[in-house]
């Protein structure tokens, strides 16, 4: 354990460094192909680091902010797009945390801080709810032999997004408080979508979303508008998009576990694609009249 902590500092320290040279060079280097050239180094470093760490947890951890994120912000970022691009430049203090979270830059004032109270209320009040029901669960895990398999599955999806909501939340309560920056929430109620689209676009993993959105969608979209009547250029656009997600989650799985791909992340998501397309294609030919019951499109 003494080695991967050590591995796991190594790691963020060499993250660090690369992101103080992603933000110095554009003081030298204009956006474009001649900066991205120059930051695609980092982006093939950032995708090799998380392979010195093997613990679920500090390896998840890294590759979700590393790989997942930082990665893609670069790219946006050496051709003048996303979150890290801003005139003026962003100081390097912002800099930082902005590649690797998904933060929402906000300076407070007095006359937002009855909602800030809120919101931190809020969040202080889930976090906790999380927590319990996290430790909950891990109690459930003791009893699993005299439990049905599909139920531990079920189990472990809550483990995941209960991590997930605790880890963000802890994250986001540190950077709001060391930098008076405020995160975007990365979970909305996801139990409450009342389709994929809203289930995709505004409930899970709001973060990635963004970041596919500008990355694989937009660019996408803008290609083929051209070639087919503009109508259905989102069609493909959302295909490419849960592509490249599928082969994320592939990654991310070899991360974890160092396990050989097997396609079943590529699998889940390309149904997922397909089965929203055909969500999309249904509301542009009814002109999005039909609206599918909240209890339905929850099962």
């Amino acid at each position: 354990m003494e080695g991967e902590i050590h591995n796991f500092i190594v790691v963020w320290v060499i993250v660090l460094a690369s992101l103080c040279y992603s933000h110095t060079i554009a003081k030298f280097i204009p956006k474009g192909k001649s900066r991205f050239v120059a930051i695609f180094p980092i982006v093939c470093l950032f995708y090799s680091l998380p392979l010195y760490l093997t613990s679920i947890n500090l390896g998840a951890t890294t590759s979700f902010f590393i790989t997942g994120l930082a990665t893609s912000k670069l790219i946006l970022f050496a051709f003048g797009k996303g979150p890290l691009s801003s005139t003026p430049p962003l100081p390097l203090s912002t800099f930082i945390p902005l590649a690797c979270l998904q933060i929402k830059l906000k300076i407070y004032s007095t006359s937002d801080n009855v909602e800030t109270k809120k919101k931190t209320t809020g969040s202080t009040f889930n976090l906790v709810t999380k927590i319990a029901l996290l430790a909950i669960l891990i109690r459930v895990y003791n009893y699993k032999e005299n439990l049905h398999p599909n139920f531990i599955l079920f189990c472990y999806c809550l483990h995941i997004y209960f991590m997930l909501e605790i880890m963000l939340n802890i994250v986001s309560i540190a950077v709001r408080v060391v930098s008076r920056v405020e995160l975007e929430p990365a979970i909305n109620n996801p139990h409450l979508a009342s389709s994929l689209q809203d289930f995709w676009g505004k409930r899970w993993n709001l973060m990635v979303t963004n970041i596919l959105r500008l990355t694989i969608y937009d660019p996408v979209r803008s290609v083929i508008k051209d070639r087919i009547p503009r109508k259905w250029a989102p069609i493909p656009a959302v295909l490419a998009t849960f592509f490249v997600s599928g082969l994320m989650h592939e990654l991310f799985f070899y991360y974890i576990g160092r396990l050989k791909p097997n396609g079943e992340a590529m699998i889940f998501f390309l149904i997922h694609g397909v089965t929203l397309s055909v969500e999309i294609v249904i509301k542009k030919i009814f002109n999005a009249k039909i609206l599918v019951p909240r209890i339905i499109s929850v099962r």
